[in-house]
C-alpha cells in the first residue's frame, strides 16, 4: 500500500477512514503523568487565553479527541494532541483518551507538522524551523517535502528562506511586528545590517508591505544607478575620477545644500555647465528623509 499523502490531514497519516476507524489503533485511558511531550513539536509558544478557553470545554464536556501517541517503554511519547493535553493538566485530569500507533521518528515529525500546519496555525518562523529540521533529517528536497504534506514547492523554500534573515528580524516576525509579506521584501536586502536597519524603519512608521517594497527598490535605484555611473566614467566609489576645479561660489552652494539636507553634499564638476550632485546619506531615516523632500 502506498503511503498516504499528509495533505489530506492527520487522518490520513494515521490511517483513519470512516470504515476503518479501528486502523489507528484503539481508545485507550492514560495517566496523564505517563504522557511525554513531542521532541518533535514544532510549536514553541501556546496563547495562555486559547488554553484557559480549551480548560473550560474539557472540564465540561471532556477531551472528546484522543490524543495520539505512540509507546517508549512503560511510558508514552505525545505525537499529536498538545493542546489538549496542556488543557487537561490545567484544569487538572488525572487520565486523557489517547490513540496509540506504532510510528516511526519521521512519522511523529510528520504528523506534528499536519496538526500544527492544517488545525492551528503556527507563525512562519516556527513553520520554517519546522520545514528545515525535517529535511535536515530525513535529507529530504524542498519538493519531497511538499508532495508529504500537500503544498507546493515554492510555499516550503519561502517559508525555509525566511531563515536567512538577521535573527532580530525573524524575531519580529515571529512575535507579529511584521508580517510575512515585509519579511519576503526584507529578503530582497542581502545584508543583514540593512535588514535590521530597515525592519526598525518599517516598525517605527507603520510601513506597508507595498511601502516596504518601494523604499528597497528606491535604494536599489540609487545603488545601481551609482554604480553604473562609475563603471561608465571607468572609475570605483574608492577611486573617484579627479573633479574639475571648483570655484567659490560652487563651494558656498555646497556648504548652503550640506545645512539643508544636514547630510553631505557634492557639486562634482565635469566640465563649464556638465557635472552632479552627489547627496550621501548613512542611515534609512536620511534616506527617507531625503527623498520626501526630493519629491515635494
Amino acid at each position: 500500500m502506498s503511503k498516504p499523502r499528509l495533505g489530506r490531514g492527520l487522518d490520513a497519516l494515521l490511517g483513519i477512514t470512516d470504515s476503518e476507524p479501528e486502523m489507528a489503533g484503539n481508545p485507550a485511558e492514560v495517566a496523564i503523568e505517563r504522557i511525554q511531550r513531542n521532541p518533535f513539536q514544532p510549536r514553541k509558544s501556546f496563547d495562555e487565553d486559547e488554553l484557559a478557553s480549551l480548560g473550560a470545554s474539557v472540564r465540561n464536556h471532556g477531551i472528546l479527541q484522543p490524543l495520539v501517541v505512540r509507546q517508549v517503554g512503560d511510558q508514552f511519547q505525545l505525537i499529536a494532541g498538545e493542546r489538549r493535553l496542556r488543557a487537561a493538566q490545567l484544569v487538572g485530569l488525572a487520565t486523557v483518551p489517547v490513540r496509540i500507533v506504532d510510528f516511526n521518528d519521521q512519522q511523529v515529525l510528520e504528523a506534528a507538522l499536519v496538526e500544527n500546519i492544517q488545525r492551528a496555525d503556527l507563525n512562519p518562523i516556527e513553520k520554517a524551523v519546522g520545514f528545515r529540521d525535517y529535511l535536515q533529517r530525513f535529507e529530504m528536497s524542498h519538493e519531497q517535502l511538499a508532495e508529504r504534506l500537500g503544498l507546493s514547492r515554492t510555499s516550503i523554500s519561502n517559508l525555509v528562506n525566511l531563515l536567512d534573515l538577521a535573527a532580530e528580524v525573524q524575531e519580529a516576525i515571529r512575535v507579529n511586528q511584521i508580517t510575512e509579506g515585509h519579511a519576503k521584501a526584507l529578503k530582497g536586502l542581502k545584508g543583514h545590517e540593512d535588514q535590521i536597519s530597515m525592519l526598525r524603519q518599517i516598525v517605527a512608521q507603520g510601513l506597508s508591505v507595498k511601502a516596504t517594497e518601494q523604499l528597497i527598490r528606491d535604494q536599489k535605484t540609487y545603488r545601481f544607478d551609482g554604480a553604473v555611473e562609475a563603471k561608465a566614467e571607468g572609475q570605483t566609489a574608492a577611486e573617484p575620477k579627479e573633479p574639475v576645479e571648483k570655484t567659490n561660489h560652487v563651494r558656498s552652494l555646497e556648504d548652503e545644500l550640506r545645512q539643508r539636507f544636514a547630510v553631505p553634499v557634492e557639486i562634482r564638476l565635469k566640465a563649464k555647465d556638465k557635472g552632479q550632485f552627489i547627496i550621501h546619506f548613512e542611515t534609512n531615516d536620511d534616506f527617507m528623509r531625503l527623498m520626501e523632500y526630493l519629491r515635494r
